[in-house]
């Protein structure tokens, strides 16, 4: 099973332990539920949730998940019948640089996973899909100038 990394704080964490819950376990748990398990509001409900739901998907890790629910997606689902390279583009329009081209594989794999559950892909599945997209459409005009190991 997958461990989740979820960033949770101590006082989160001692509500688990006294509910007798594991964090592995907390998949099994609506927002709702995990709120009232780990005493959050709603808005940090959620993004625990989207940060086990997004890390289940192969090869996402916390930092990914993170970059979704900046986006305003939370939970799989939010991303059927996306594109994963608008999302890439919507993404570096909010961070205000360009990324890692591997984070447009990532965008890829989500859009995939969500419309293909159950896929065993991983975001290096999605480099050469990346590069053909890129080779042939390019970038949008807007698209920061700065990349992201400058700032």
């Amino acid at each position: 099973m997958k461990t989740f990394k979820l960033n949770l704080s101590e006082a989160e964490k001692q509500r688990l332990k006294q509910n007798k819950i594991k964090i592995s376990q907390l998949r099994d748990y609506a927002p709702d539920e995990i709120g009232k398990l780990v005493c959050a509001d709603t808005q940090r409900a959620n993004e625990i949730y989207a940060l086990i739901d997004f890390q289940s998907i192969p090869s996402v890790g916390p930092k990914f998940a993170c970059d979704l629910m900046s986006l305003g997606y939370f939970k799989i689902d939010d991303l059927l019948e996306k594109n994963g390279h608008e999302l890439l583009n919507e993404l570096e329009l909010k961070q205000g640089f360009w990324t890692d081209p591997c984070v447009e594989d990532q965008c890829l794999l989500a859009v995939h996973y969500a419309n293909n559950r159950g896929s065993k892909k991983n975001w290096w599945d999605f480099t050469a899909d990346r590069k053909a997209y890129r080779s042939t459409n390019g970038y949008p005009e807007n698209r920061p100038v700065t990349a992201w190991h400058h700032i």
